[in-house]
């Protein structure tokens, strides 16, 4: 706040204009609202809680940097449009902003450049990774930092073990990782949980695939693909067996309807029932809800080694999890109390011997949603009830967000309205459902399941390849096939951010890899060339390394791309806490794109090397600091900025 007050003494003003909420040590724009306000609110009279609110971000630069819709502060004037024009007119001389512009009922206010640039570039300097986050902002109260800050979970990516980590899961994990992120950088406490599937008669057929066909050295080099192998093998001889069972029942049926002898069919069908992969798997299982040791230790191994595979995969994506749980960890008592509630507060029924709850009632849409089946086991639904019941002891959490494609747009709506019919608005009004749509078109090879691994396997080594096609830019790269991994993976990701996460898309692996269009490649270039700007000046000057860029003189930034990236510095803070509304990572990619566009059009015109020293150091000033937003942006997202490619 010291360097913002100085920096506003030196342009004529005695003290930061600052409006209830705002922090202008953090976010040029606040500076700028709470000063346009107050001369408003002196010129008109009117109030500055009704002033402030509406003063708006432009859709068009030529209406300004930010406009006011006249009609919005609600005065009963006849005519709005000469209304807008006498308080233009009245708008007092400012050292931050110009005359105001009228168009129609609206106005608009430009910012001066040079006490903008001014304000802005020692921001960023000076803030550098935390520039354009506010952790006031996950406070419990925003006035009282001791308050301490708010806690949500994030409840995201959520694999199945031992089958295949499709596109769903990699599109759950990159927004998951992105709102951990986000949540982060706005001061929330982030929980981000890891909810598995990891339990059901599946682990009776894997374990006992895993005694016909499994492989120890298999199972420790790629636990997850040779768990995923064996479930097939087992699957099949299940199915065969089913067929075959359906094929003797039909012929006993038609021995007996002949008056013939059926009891060698009989006995082949008696022997399956009993011996077949379905009831050894089941009665595995079984074994492992008794908490039978053997049963128990060996899915045990299975788990903690599908972990472990999990760890490494998700460390390349940039995602790390504070609590691995899963359908295993829900324990049986908070199901039994959630269902003893539900029974007590007649929120569920019997209906021919299942559980239901009748939602339909309370909306069509809604349905009617089975609790328990007929035979007794507990479903999705029921684990869920359970699992954020014990969530809330365990974490007394402000907000539980669900990152869960829309496919399970009915489950989760059940879900929060039984909580509310439980009588725990307290969970339900907590909880927020982010959905997504669905990848297209994603090849998988004949026969085998696309894991996570071969996909970024395969993006990686077309980027590789991408990469060799500039020999010169090539060799100088240290580690060419980690960096090829690092744009892969960045391909990868800006693909699926792109789009309103609602929206499904087609997984065009040539499309993401370009350097051509916006694409992932194209913003990691956008980085490693101000890094590369940056070495070349410090290479031509190695007393430039030592400087403190703060001091440098920004006046001599005129040029209108400069004033350009400039303006575009300033609205990353605002950029930031739209993105905490919209919950889109679009929000963050179209403002990211936008200034790699303003950078790609501003070298030709800002060239460092070989100017004069003054303009150079003023230079190197914005491009650092546009380098340093870039990272800041680009790290909310998930990704890992690059320095050379």
């Amino acid at each position: 706040m010291e360097d913002v007050t100085s920096t506003l003494a030196t342009l004529g003003l005695d003290k930061v204009p600052q409006e209830a909420n705002t922090y202008p040590a953090l976010n040029p724009f606040d500076i700028y609202r709470s000063h346009i306000t107050e001369l408003l609110s002196q010129a008109s009279g009117v109030d500055k809680h009704v002033i402030y609110p509406t003063l708006a971000w432009t859709a068009k630069p030529e209406h300004g940097d930010l406009q006011l819709a006249v009609p919005a502060l609600r005065l009963k004037k006849k005519d709005m449009k000469a209304f807008a024009q006498e308080l233009a007119d009245q708008f007092p001389e400012s050292p931050l902003v110009k005359k105001p512009i009228v168009t129609n009922t609206s106005i608009g206010f430009f910012f001066k450049p040079e006490t903008l640039t001014s304000i802005v570039l020692p921001m960023v300097l000076r803030s550098k990774d935390s520039y354009g986050f506010n952790k006031n902002l996950g406070l419990k109260n925003p006035l009282d930092p001791s308050s301490g800050a708010k806690k949500v979970i994030v409840e995201f990516s959520s694999p199945n073990i031992a089958k295949p980590f499709h596109a769903g899961h990699l599109r759950s994990t990159i927004i998951g990782g992105f709102l951990a992120n986000l949540y982060e950088g706005a001061g929330w406490e982030v929980i981000r949980m890891n909810y598995l599937g990891d339990w059901g008669k599946q682990y009776g057929i894997l374990a006992i695939g895993f005694e016909l066909f499994g492989s120890e050295d298999e199972l420790v080099k790629n636990p997850i693909g040779h768990l995923y192998d064996i479930y097939v093998r087992v699957s099949q001889i299940q199915h065969d067996e089913a067929a075959l069972m359906k094929k003797l029942k039909e012929e006993v049926g038609a021995l007996k309807a002949d008056g013939k002898d059926s009891s060698e069919q009989e006995a082949q069908l008696k022997r399956l029932e009993a011996e077949g992969m379905d009831e050894k798997a089941r009665k595995y299982f079984k074994g492992m809800v008794d908490g039978e040791p053997k049963a128990i230790g060996i899915w045990k191994r299975f788990r903690d080694t599908s972990i472990e595979k999990y760890k490494q995969t998700y460390a390349r994506l940039n995602i790390r999890y504070d609590d691995y749980s899963g359908e295993s960890q829900v324990k049986d008592e908070s199901m039994d109390l959630a269902a003893k509630i539900m029974w007590d507060k007649k929120v569920c029924e019997d209906s021919e011997g299942a559980v239901i709850v009748d939602l339909t009632k309370y909306s069509k849409k809604l349905g009617k949603a089975v609790i328990k089946k007929k035979d007794g086991t507990s479903l999705y639904l029921t684990r869920d009830i359970g699992a954020a019941l014990e969530r809330v002891d365990k974490y007394q959490f402000d907000r539980m967000i669900y990152v869960v494609a829309s496919q399970q747009d009915l489950h989760l709506s059940q879900l929060f309205k039984i909580e509310e019919l439980m009588g725990r608005k307290d969970i339900s009004d907590k909880c927020q459902h982010i959905n997504f749509g669905m990848v297209l078109g994603m090849s998988t090879r004949k026969g085998t399941a696309k894991f996570l691994d071969d996909i970024l396997r395969d993006v990686g080594e077309k980027m590789h390849e991408v990469m060799k096609g500039n020999q010169n830019k090539y060799e100088q790269v240290k580690d060419p096939v980690q960096t090829a991994d690092t744009l892969g993976i960045s391909a990868v990701m800006v693909q699926d951010m792109k789009g309103k996460r609602i929206n499904n898309y087609n997984f065009d692996m040539d499309r993401m890899t370009s350097f051509e269009g916006d694409t992932g490649p194209y913003l990691q270039y956008a980085h490693a060339r101000l890094c590369s700007i940056y070495r070349k000046a410090v290479d031509t000057d190695p007393s430039l390394a030592e400087l403190d860029l703060t001091s440098a003189d920004l006046t001599l930034l005129q040029e209108p791309h400069a004033i350009e990236l400039v303006r575009q510095l300033a609205s990353w803070p605002d950029t930031f806490l739209n993105t905490l509304k919209t919950q889109e990572p679009t929000t963050v990619l179209t403002y990211l794109f936008k200034m790699a566009h303003a950078l790609s059009s501003s070298y030709d015109h800002l060239q460092v090397v070989g100017s004069e020293r003054n303009v150079m150091i003023a230079r190197l000033a914005l491009y650092v600091a546009a380098r340093q937003v870039l990272n800041n942006g680009m790290r909310v997202l998930g990704l890992s900025p690059v320095e050379r490619m």
